[in-house]
């Protein structure tokens, strides 16, 4: 089973989505005795490697927020243990 076949929403398979989706059109009852077969093993690696991708970019956006919230929650203790040690004089 594969993903909704929407261009949109997959543009690195977007060519191999319209061929599929022609060859459906085109053997109305062979799609359903492999007559598509090798498309939509292209389709089903097209969208792995675009799974990957998209996992990666996830990952390295995920890895930055990680850091800058590391950050923000030193200065915050940081400015916190300041205005603690100010109260107490």
């Amino acid at each position: 089973m594969h993903p909704p076949l929407t261009l949109h929403k997959h543009p690195m398979c977007a060519e191999i989505i319209e061929e599929f989706q022609k060859c459906h059109i085109d053997h109305p009852i062979g799609k359903f005795f492999g007559d598509c077969t090798n498309l939509k093993i292209k389709l089903d690696r097209c969208f792995r490697e675009e799974k990957a991708i998209k996992r990666k970019a996830n990952f390295e956006q995920s890895k930055n927020l990680k850091e800058r919230l590391k950050a923000f929650r030193k200065e915050t203790a940081e400015i916190t243990w300041e205005t603690n040690d100010t109260l107490e004089i």
